[in-house]
């Protein structure tokens, strides 16, 4: 059997050590407290999802959800470095993108090496995410011929897994799926061994409804319900000091809840090591804090560290974009000044957040908002995060999170 508190102990080894550095930086660099700086005291690490625009400084580079100056990137990048201290790649890590064509000539390294480097060059704690996905996936993968094209077969069609286009019949084997499994793995895992600390290996394999604990995809159609076994054995024997984490959306609810317990009991049942569970946390503004306190004691049962890996608060008033800068709409007066009412439910949302987080710190570890900014955020139209279009610190949400961090309360 594997130790499966081996990769804990180098999580939280590792995330001590960054954090200490981060804490030198700091204190060089300015006595203003940042997002970073205000949660180092409790062990945890903020983080940000960055897409190539910030990690490639190229002004022909694009990205999904994102239409940025090059000034504005600039501007993005000067922000990254300054609130956080840890990083996970947006998109190009994902299949599709890594590995767009079959065989070991079919991988395009340079904007995940891009994004590594990043990370390197400026002491951040680098996730990767993710290994094993039913979507962003290139149809390829799942044919037996992985080089034949869809109009060279009347039989694919529109697939019933994911709403994608379904890959051309015949499907590959098991052991055809296994080997291109276990190939992508060592390759994406081995050649950032010791530097990605942290995989996604899995992500949204559990059910939303129904008797299934899976939902069915052309992975457990093709290989079955061991194909995350797999994924987390191949992960292991690629760097045996990752942190494996399994991630995954509404955790919120307890059935989803009861799901991911049984999931974790069939890898560990396997002797197969996971070390952090992966809860998105894409929430709305009328997340209560009972509802955050229930979740992370429930998680915390599973006995592994929490990583809240995609944290955004939708706000969205009769379908209106609401932002930071309405501060003329549904105004109420506080200590403070006129704040928006959309402005002060996403305070009142990241502070039930943030409190239930502090009370649970000795679980949760880490915390990733999933995009620098409102404008590159994929939730854009609910304003979601504490910056900005223009990178400005939104009021009083920025300021409620970093006070919550200082005063540990």
């Amino acid at each position: 059997m594997i130790d499966m508190n081996k990769n804990r102990k180098i999580h939280m080894l590792s995330a001590a050590g960054l954090l200490a550095a981060g804490s030198l930086l700091t204190g060089c660099a300015s006595s203003e407290p940042t997002l970073a700086s205000a949660y180092e005291d409790h062990g945890i690490l903020i983080g940000v999802a960055l897409n190539r625009t910030i990690t490639m400084q190229d002004p022909n580079v694009e990205a999904d959800n994102t239409d940025r100056t090059m000034e504005e990137v600039l501007m993005d990048t000067a922000l990254a470095k300054k609130e956080f201290n840890q990083i996970v790649n947006e998109n190009d890590l994902k299949w599709v993108l890594v590995q767009p064509n079959p065989g070991p000539e079919g991988y395009n390294w340079e904007p995940a090496d891009a994004f590594v480097q990043f990370g390197l060059d400026n002491d951040m704690y680098i996730c990767g995410h993710t290994l094993v996905w039913h979507s962003q996936v290139p149809n390829w993968l799942f044919q037996a011929d992985p080089y034949a094209k869809p109009e060279q077969n009347a039989q694919a069609q529109q697939g019933p897994w994911g709403g994608m286009r379904g890959p051309v019949e015949p499907l590959a084997t098991r052991e055809q799926l296994l080997e291109r499994l276990r190939d992508h793995i060592h390759a994406v895992v081995g050649r950032y061994k010791g530097k990605v600390k942290v995989w996604d290996v899995v992500n949204e394999a559990l059910a939303d409804g129904g008797n299934d604990v899976l939902r069915q995809t052309y992975w457990t159609r093709i290989i079955g319900d061991d194909f995350i076994v797999k994924a987390f054995e191949y992960a292991h024997e690629a760097d045996p000091d990752a942190i494996l984490r399994y991630n995954d959306y509404s955790l919120e609810n307890p059935a989803k809840r009861e799901r991911l317990k049984k999931l974790v009991k069939m890898i560990r049942d396997a002797g197969v090591p996971i070390h952090a569970i992966g809860t998105q946390t894409h929430l709305n503004a009328d997340i209560t804090f009972e509802t955050m306190d229930e979740t992370f004691t429930d998680l915390a049962t599973l006995g592994l560290p929490i990583h809240i890996t995609e944290l955004d608060v939708n706000v969205a008033m009769g379908g209106r974009r609401s932002t930071s800068a309405n501060l003329e709409d549904n105004a109420a007066l506080t200590s403070g000044g006129l704040v928006s009412e959309a402005d002060q439910q996403l305070a009142d949302a990241y502070e039930n957040l943030f409190r239930a987080i502090l009370k649970h710190k000795e679980n949760v570890t880490m915390v990733t908002f999933w995009g620098i900014n409102d404008d590159v955020s994929w939730r854009r139209n609910g304003s979601p995060l504490l910056f900005d279009a223009q990178d400005q610190k939104k009021q009083p949400a920025y300021d409620t999170v970093i006070n919550i961090g200082l005063q540990g309360e």
